[in-house]
């Protein structure tokens, strides 16, 4: 029975990193038939071993989702030590409280463990080798974990909360001036409502693991932000395509030229692969979810 332990009672989930615009949502989908803890960063800070373990014992879960993450890429460039704080020893505290009270985890990873240079999508047998960073943190938080836990690699994350690419561009049409988005970077906007919803699968089902899921169809962040403007009424010939080499000033953290993850296992699990990105894009505005945004 979904959202239940074998007693019958409800499944006791911890959710740290909660007030992020993943956290939100993960939130939002749990609560009505879980026993959700929600630990923003405000009230746990993972980085904190012994706060983690304080944490864990007091609320005794079934499960942890960890959510909690530094993602500002450029920002993890320039301050690694705050970076492996954050993204890989803060997985391995959670594991080790986890375990010393019998909780398995799901946790959220990232596309850029990977360099960008296969021409084709990114598989959960492929070998990772990150270039920046924030890359090379969250791969060692991957590894902090345990042969139980659940690792669940998604990329480009989007969505009504928080910050992230398609907030900034709609604010971008709201000023009225032309955006430049590079068109050599392509990826898989994923929306965190879908994401969410797949997370709730491991959450209430144990699948240990790495798995791949993203929304579908990959594209440019050039030609997201052509579909985000026609999505909200403006005119996508506002939005001019750049190399990512002509970007002025250019980023600190380099980049992964091909950030598209076949999710190749989930079908294998019988489940269904996320629904095209541009659905879920049109839903929000047809929900009036980021009318305050326009």
């Amino acid at each position: 029975m979904v959202g239940t332990t074998e007693a019958d009672e409800l499944m006791k989930v911890l959710v740290t990193g909660s007030a992020g615009q993943l956290g939100i949502d993960v939130v939002a989908r749990l609560v009505d038939d879980h026993e959700v803890t929600s630990l923003p960063h405000g009230r746990l800070d993972v980085s904190d071993p012994a706060g983690v373990r304080s944490a864990v014992e007091a609320v005794a879960p079934d499960v942890i989702v960890n959510c909690a993450a530094w993602t500002a890429v450029d920002e993890c460039e320039t301050d690694p030590e705050r970076a492996f704080r954050v993204n890989a020893s803060g997985p391995g505290n959670l594991c080790d409280a986890a375990r010393a009270c019998g909780v398995r985890i799901v946790h959220v990873s990232t596309d850029y463990v990977f360099d960008g240079t296969k021409a084709t999508p990114y598989h959960e047998g492929d070998t990772p080798n990150p270039r920046s960073v924030y890359g090379q943190s969250k791969l060692a938080g991957e590894q902090a974990l345990g042969p139980e836990d659940t690792i669940i690699r998604t990329s480009w994350i989007v969505g009504p909360n928080g910050r992230n690419m398609l907030k900034t561009i709609l604010a971008l049409l709201e000023d009225g001036d032309t955006l430049r988005f590079v068109d050599d970077q392509q990826g898989c906007p994923t929306f965190t409502g879908d994401l969410a919803r797949a997370i709730c699968w491991f959450v209430d089902d144990h699948l240990p693991g790495l798995f791949h899921i993203t929304n579908a169809r990959p594209v440019s962040w050039y030609g997201f932000a052509c579909e985000v403007a026609e999505a909200a009424g403006a005119d996508p010939s506002r939005v001019l395509p750049v190399s990512t080499s002509d970007l002025v000033p250019p980023r600190p953290a380099p980049r992964p030229a091909n950030s598209v993850l076949e999710n190749r296992l989930l079908p294998t699990l019988g489940l269904s692969p996320l629904r095209d990105h541009r659905k879920a894009l049109v839903e929000l505005f047809d929900r009036g979810l980021l009318e305050a945004l326009q």
